[in-house]
């Protein structure tokens, strides 16, 4: 691993790299840069370096580098400049957004290119052996080896991507971009798989988010900002999903956006809502839940209506007619007859679940079906004012099917009806996330219920009817079909029938016959004969002997009641023992079969390992052979260059060639040329020393013929400029005299008017000095009076500090004599409970007395020595305090009077100090204090004043007393 000084350095070297060539080697380096924890800290150029970083690594399509170092910097930037991150990332998505396009560009198939199961698969073997065994490759083969590692490539660029933004608040909208942009992708190619996993890792982001929502740097879904991010990222999930015909993935959408809005309890956008309910419409048909579409369209229906200011009176009147379409096509009678109670459980609470997706409040304690059902749908439609808005078509439909009794012109006057409605629908021009609205969809349901309602108004009319005569007044249906409707009828309790194919008639019934009333018939006749028997036949009363035998029955009620307790508890046991049993044999099987799996999975993992290492070792070994046919190859062309220009033999095409044979070759070669051009240069050298040699010859005598001649030229000239000089000289010299006698007559008046001006600047001068003088002067007066001041102020604040620190002094002697008389106390009443262990404290000092005693006999001598270094310290010793002011007034003693304050200036002139006595101040109290220690307002180490313009005069390095200070204020 190569270290660098700077970051700019692994930058500068790795571009070297790549021009010769070496991109691995590059990416390394950059890699081990990136890795190294030397460069933690965020600063410009590692920018720049991560730029070159992620263009290598898709140059190269190396997606696991890209991942390793993204993700190192990310732990660089994250604190620092998530901002450079973001750039990173875009950069490196574009690149490989490119360079995908650029590969589907050049492929001319890409319907047949893009023809893989999984991009995340691994070759199948027969394509390898395909590939390896077949000389051409195939149009097909070349698009499929172009395009398919780039899209492979780019998707993991978007799973790396999301993997490294993931639960990042500063981050969020580059997340929801990438996700969108994946999104796109999978749209675009119809990548279905791709499509699952994406959806599902993001459902995993989301679930790791609420489950570590604790830690640093995680997204708030409690922000408008960040909720409103991951609703639009699942509702463009939503779209893709409807989009590719995926509902199951689309059912798993809309319950992670139901989620996410329960979740921080806030009501999105209406916009988001109308998608949303839109596409529940979808997933709802799809599912033949027609209840739950109904529904749906009745929450979109409200949201339009509510929030939508630009929707026309047309588009309301096609919303309103397909929600009351959709609440027709429900099947009028009840799903749940005769299911069992568990059936019923699992029912209400889908009903609970489907309720919530549709934002439908219901109450959990009450049935489901009291509720969500056809019949309380559409009277919320007349309540709401549905009805109001829809068409006059549908209007009429729901009259005829809900209203009207017409057993035998019903389905004559549906079908009209039905025949307008289907050609109704159309684009809306207002409901952008509704952008179609087919009522046709609706017919064959209608069509269903319209025999169903002919069925049942016929079944309370006739009490048979012939088949044929049914078929005609249910045209939409083969009688077949009719067949399998009524049989649905009948089995959820809607009409009563019997079809008999032998007479050719279907026969109707009360819905009675068939219920309670003969299920149980064979007991009521048994009932019936035996009360009729108990009539006929009284029994005969006879003399009973229970009271003989009453006194023996309690016991063998008792005896055998407790022998059924044993045998039941034995029973019991032993199936208690045989389950554990099977319970142990199973977990030996599990475990065994567990065990025998991994054995096989290792085995599998070390075959594969061994697989991948040889064909690294091969695929390693192949790039070095071509490598070296490369450069044996180009070696051979410089030659036959070489060879050619000196118009030597060429190396013949059918010889073959190592590359140490055309090294060597190269080598002697190149050892031939190099003594060839020495003997060149040889000769040459001897042919110019002799024409130089020639050539100095016979310029000898002309040189020194040129240079007499120079020298005569040369005199003649100097001794025509030495006479121009002299010339100059003597007129320069008569027109200074002249001047000179012409300037003399002023001489006079010049010194008058100099000593003028320099009498004056005098007299300024001593003006502004005896200005400055009186100004500092009053500037030295007042500044004394502010150190007198300052040091009045001082003394007082250290006066109180002082009594302060003596009271606290005294607070805390008196604490510290408390302390110690109640510590005084304590020993004493622990010395009475100490004397029940003295004694054997006492052996055990006798015992330590024996072993000091046996010690000192052995270290005698180093004992005495010891004593005798502690004797003098342990004598009389009584050391002579210095005083801390000694020398302070030693330094006194040598400077200036500490009784009057003498100037820097002023004290640099005087040759000594001399000797003041101390003055009585105001109060009558003369200071006969040392100088040079009382002077507490002066000296070296005196802090500043608090002022501003004084502080420097009470810095000085005088002193003074304090009643010198008073006497002089």
């Amino acid at each position: 691993m190569a270290t660098f000084a700077k970051p700019e350095n692994a930058l500068k070297r790795a571009e070297e790299l790549v021009n010769v060539g070496q991109q691995q080697a590059a990416l390394q380096a950059l890699h081990d840069l990136i890795t190294s924890k030397r460069y933690r800290a965020w600063q410009k150029p590692l920018e720049k370096i991560m730029f070159k970083y992620v263009e290598l690594c898709v140059d190269m399509r190396r997606g696991r580098f890209a991942k390793d170092g993204l993700i190192q910097y990310r732990i660089v930037c994250q604190q620092v400049n998530v901002s450079s991150l973001e750039e990173v990332i875009k950069y490196f998505m574009q690149l490989s957004t490119e360079k995908a396009e650029q590969a589907r560009s050049q492929a001319q198939a890409l319907e047949d290119a893009l023809d893989v199961e999984d991009l995340e698969a691994d070759k199948r073997p027969e394509d390898l052996m395909l590939s390896y065994v077949s000389g051409e490759k195939g149009k097909e083969r070349s698009d499929r080896e172009l395009v398919t590692p780039w899209f492979k490539f780019l998707w993991e660029t978007y799973r790396t991507v999301l993997e490294i933004l993931r639960n990042n608040s500063k981050l969020e909208a580059l997340y929801a971009m990438t996700a969108h942009r994946a999104f796109q992708f999978c749209k675009q190619y119809k990548r279905i798989t791709e499509f699952r996993r994406l959806c599902e890792i993001i459902r995993n982001h989301l679930a790791n988010l609420n489950k570590y929502r604790d830690q640093r740097d995680r997204p708030d879904l409690t922000a408008p900002e960040s909720l409103q991010l991951y609703l639009d990222t699942r509702m463009e999930q939503l779209k893709i999903a409807t989009d590719l015909e995926l509902w199951q993935e689309a059912f798993r959408s809309v319950e992670d956006i139901h989620g996410l809005m329960s979740m921080v309890k806030k009501n999105p956008k209406p916009s988001l809502m109308v998608i949303y309910h839109a596409k529940l419409t979808e997933i709802f048909w799809v599912s033949n839940s027609h209840l739950y579409h109904a529904y749906a369209w009745f929450k979109l229906f409200g949201l339009q209506k509510s929030y939508n200011k630009n929707l026309s009176q047309k588009d309301l009147q096609l919303i309103a007619s397909s929600v009351l379409l959709a609440a027709l096509s429900v099947m009028p009678y009840n799903h749940e007859y005769g299911a069992s109670h568990l059936e019923h459980e699992n029912e209400k609470e889908r009903n609970l679940r489907m309720a919530g997706l549709i934002n439908f409040t219901l109450d959990p304690k009450r049935e489901g079906r009291e509720m969500l059902s056809r019949s309380a749908l559409l009277s919320e439609l007349v309540t709401k004012g549905v009805m109001t808005c829809v068409s006059q078509e549908v209007k009429d439909l729901y009259n005829l099917l809900e209203h009207e009794f017409l057993p035998l012109d019903l389905a004559s006057k549906v079908q009209p009806l039905l025949t307008k409605i289907s050609k109704l629908g159309g684009k809306l021009s207002s409901a952008s996330s509704v952008p179609e609205v087919q009522l046709s969809q609706y017919l064959p349901a209608l069509e269903k219920l319209t025999a169903l309602r002919v069925l049942q108004q016929v079944s309370q009319v006739f009490q048979s009817m012939k088949i044929e005569m049914l078929s005609k007044m249910i045209p939409f249906f083969d009688f077949s079909v009719v067949e399998k409707i009524s049989v649905d009828a009948v089995k959820y309790n809607f009409v009563a029938m019997k079809v008999d194919h032998l007479k050719g008639a279907v026969v109707f019934g009360n819905l009675d016959i068939e219920s309670d009333s003969l299920c149980d018939h064979l007991t009521i006749l048994a009932d019936s004969l035996n009360k009729a028997r108990s009539l006929i036949y009284p029994p005969v009363e006879r003399q009973s002997k229970l009271g003989e035998s009453l006194y023996s029955l309690s016991e063998v009620v008792d005896r055998e009641h407790k022998r059924l307790l044993a045998r039941k508890s034995i029973i019991e046991k032993r199936k208690e023992e045989h389950e554990r049993q099977m319970l142990e044999m199973e977990r030996e099987e599990e475990s065994k079969r567990l065990r025998l799996q991994k054995i096989s999975e290792e085995a599998e993992q070390k075959r594969l390992a061994t697989e991948y290492t040889r064909r690294e070792e091969q695929r390693i070994r192949r790039e070095i052979e071509e490598k070296e046919r490369q450069e044996e190859q180009a070696l051979l062309i410089e030659i036959e260059k070489r060879s050619k220009k000196k118009g030597k033999k060429p190396i013949l095409e059918g010889e073959k060639f190592t590359k140490k044979s055309i090294i060597e070759m190269a080598l002697s070669n190149q050892v031939k040329e190099r003594q060839e051009m020495e003997k060149k240069l040889q000769k040459l050298a001897k042919t110019m020393d002799y024409l130089e040699r020639a050539k100095r010859e016979e310029e000898a005598p002309l040189i020194e013929q040129a240079f007499q001649q120079r020298l005569v030229e040369e005199q003649i000239l100097h001794e025509q400029e030495q006479r121009r000089e002299i010339e100059l000289s003597r007129q320069h010299h008569a027109g200074d005299l002249q001047e000179k006698n012409r300037l003399s007559r002023m001489l006079a008046d010049k010194v008058t008017f100099q000593e003028k001006i320099v009498n004056r600047r005098e007299d300024e001068y001593n003006h502004l000095r005896q200005e400055r003088e009186e100004r500092i002067n009053q500037l030295v007066t007042m500044r004394r009076q502010e150190r007198e001041r300052k040091r009045k102020l001082l003394y007082y604040l250290r006066s109180e500090e002082e009594r302060l620190i003596r009271l606290r002094e005294e607070e805390e002697a008196q604490k510290r004599e408390e302390e110690e008389r109640r510590k005084k106390e304590e020993a004493e009443r622990k010395a009475k409970l100490d004397a029940i262990a003295e004694r054997q404290r006492q052996r055990e000092k006798e015992l330590e007395e024996k072993e000091r005693l046996r010690r000192e006999a052995l270290l005698g001598r180093a004992s005495d020595v010891a004593s005798r270094s502690v004797e003098p310290v342990s004598g009389p010793h009584v050391s002579e305090p210095i005083p801390a002011a000694a020398p302070a007034a030693a330094a006194a003693a040598s400077g200036p009077s500490p009784g009057k304050y003498v100037p820097r200036f002023k004290r640099e002139k005087t040759d000594g100090p001399k000797p003041a006595t101390p003055e009585p101040d105001r109060w009558g109290r003369q200071d006969d204090r040392p100088p040079q220690s009382t002077d507490r307002w002066r000296g070296d180490d005196r802090r500043p004043s608090l002022g501003g313009g004084g502080g420097s005069r009470l810095s000085s390095t005088s002193s003074s007393s304090w009643s010198s200070s008073r006497t002089r204020g």
